[in-house]
């Protein structure tokens, strides 16, 4: 390899928002430069709590929708591949080896299962969904990642990534990098209603892509400090999501921290500090909004890049997969079968 390998990605379930930007995306873009850089559409990892025939009709839409959003924030198209993990079914054959590398037990331990689970409405936990971070880590080693980028809610996945790299390593020898996390600055953002982190199916996201009326309208109607119905009453700003929100997209800090000042005392009313955040906010995203007009004013340009990095992907995995099925001697044991074959077929063509 030319460069050390950087696997992300997101499941395609809709647009990315400041969730996402803050979880992951910011780090996508400050290391894809670094890095021989892989980001993956995981629609299978959609499918373990969206699987209707309508959420698989909504991926290629949503492919390119996420695609663009991740090339808006910043990412180079020369220096990423983007890859639909279905096209790629070799990466569900590294999945059935990984699953042998792995306990029930240590899956469950897994703390962001039970609330995905729980975010999906499910009551049990479908077999797919305890998976997760199996398949997760067929899609970084299949591509022989050395880095990725997670939030907190995806770190105790990767590192069952590390487990079953390492297990691998021990038992059949040295095939896998054992991957590297590099957590991002504020790896859970707040949504708006204040109810846990941002999440689109929560109806409490803000969107990479929501113009400058869709943010205000968000911002002024976010959750603040419940006990404070009058603007001369002192304010809570410790938990409060405005100024969670200020403290990581307004760069003024000289305004923030004034404005945390007057709340406290009383001197500042909630609709002064959303309508600076939403000033702040719609200054952030300016310039993402500018760089989405112009890969979508391409068209057809995101199609090709998933489409061309898609089969680059696939190259790479079909050679991993082949490196491990050697290492582990699947290969050979079908070799000595076919070759016995071969001997019986020969016998039985030629006459004694």
């Amino acid at each position: 390899m030319s460069a050390p390998r950087m696997l992300t990605g997101d499941r395609p379930t809709g647009r990315l928002h400041l969730g996402h930007y803050v979880g992951s995306i910011a780090n996508r873009v400050k290391l894809h430069q670094r890095y021989e850089s892989f980001f993956i559409i995981a629609d299978l990892h959609m499918l373990t709590t969206k699987n209707t025939r309508e959420d698989i009709e909504q991926v290629s839409r949503n492919a390119r929708e996420m695609v663009t959003d991740i090339l808006a924030a910043g990412v180079d198209p020369a220096r990423a591949t983007f890859y639909l993990q279905s096209a790629i079914p070799e990466v569900g054959d590294l999945n059935t080896l990984f699953q042998n590398l792995v306990t029930v037990p240590r899956l469950e331990r897994v703390p962001s299962i039970k609330d995905m689970a729980r975010d999906a409405g499910k009551e049990e936990i479908p077999y797919g969904l305890l998976g997760y971070p199996v398949l997760q880590a067929a899609d970084i080693l299949s591509v022989k990642g050395q880095v990725v980028p997670v939030g907190k809610d995806n770190a105790a996945h990767v590192e069952v990534t590390r487990e079953i790299a390492r297990r691998f390593n021990h038992l059949y020898g040295e095939v896998f990098p054992v991957p590297e996390l590099i957590s991002s600055e504020t790896p859970t953002l707040v949504g708006t209603d204040g109810q846990g982190k941002m999440n689109k199916s929560r109806g409490n996201a803000i969107a990479l892509s929501d113009d400058p009326a869709a943010v205000r309208r968000k911002v002024m109607g976010m959750y603040t400090d419940p006990n404070r119905v009058r603007a001369d009453v002192p304010g809570t700003v410790e938990g409060n999501p405005v100024f969670a929100y200020h403290d990581v997209f307004n760069p003024d800090r000289g305004q923030v921290e004034e404005l945390k000042a007057r709340y406290r005392a009383g001197r500042v009313g909630d609709v002064e500090v959303k309508e600076k955040l939403a000033v702040a906010l719609n200054r952030f995203l300016d310039p993402i909004r500018e760089r989405r007009a112009r890969f979508e004013a391409d068209s057809g340009l995101v199609d090709q890049l998933i489409v061309e990095g898609t089969e680059r992907t696939r190259a790479e995995v079909r050679r991993t997969l082949v490196e491990v099925r050697r290492a582990m001697g699947l290969t050979s044991a079908y070799s000595q079968v076919r070759r016995r074959a071969e001997r019986h077929r020969k016998a039985v063509a030629t006459p004694a």
